[in-house]
């Protein structure tokens, strides 16, 4: 697994860059020569995604009004519905060739869950599953207080995948005000920070997360989780 910190990027830069190691992973398995497993971790000035199967309702505003917010707008390749990302939020994306670590989409998503909640574990928040529903939430089985701490969304192609994880550390969650995030307009949305009342140091996240990859993925590939 090849770690490279994206640090602050342009999304649609880094979107480029997924890109070009998507197709480069895809070219070697044509070719059946090796691919490398990247994961890349960044933090993206304000942003809204739009999945390929994202409803634009879920939109509440004109995209003039988010330019003038400083809010950029992309339709993009993954699955999910809407989503944001900006400062203060972990974005994870892992181009993966699956088959090197002999799991599915299905596992892979569950891994990356895993990996999440762990991590949250590791501060004493509480987080889990929600059925239907990818991503890590908290408190789900109280529905008027359940909450969404981190979102998911991939896109995969002959178990390649590309795009991945979003988790609120310390992200200014009025932004999520100019959405249904993902889709959803009766579950809220959190952050470290706010569950724990104090910011968090990024450079622990990514160190910590990127160790938990390293484990659920790579050291346990053969036996984690299998269904």
């Amino acid at each position: 697994m090849i770690y490279k910190d994206l640090e602050n990027i342009e999304y649609g830069h880094a979107w480029e860059y997924q890109q070009e190691l998507f197709a480069e992973s895809l070219s070697r398995k044509e070719n059946r020569t090796p691919t490398e497993n990247y994961l890349l971790f960044c933090e993206h000035p304000h942003v809204i995604t739009i999945g390929k199967h994202g409803k634009h309702e879920n939109l509440l505003y004109q995209e003039s009004f988010l330019k003038e917010k400083g809010v950029s707008l992309f339709q993009i390749d993954r699955g999910g519905d809407i989503t944001y990302h900006g400062p203060g939020q972990l974005v994870g994306y892992p181009i993966f060739d699956l088959e090197t670590y002999n799991i599915g989409l299905r596992q892979y998503i569950f891994n990356m869950e895993e990996v999440i909640i762990r991590f949250l574990a590791s501060y004493n928040i509480q987080s889990e599953r929600l059925e239907g529903a990818a991503g890590v939430w908290i408190d789900t089985t109280i529905p008027a207080k359940t909450r969404k701490i981190a979102a998911i969304g991939v896109r995969s192609s002959r178990y390649v995948t590309m795009h991945g994880f979003a988790l609120n550390v310390n992200t200014d969650l009025s932004f999520f005000s100019l959405i249904n995030p993902c889709g959803f307009v009766d579950k809220g949305v959190t952050s470290m920070e706010k569950e724990l009342g104090y910011k968090v140091e990024m450079k622990e996240v990514k160190n910590k997360m990127r160790e938990l990859f390293e484990e659920i993925f790579v050291e346990n590939s053969k036996s984690l989780f299998k269904f």
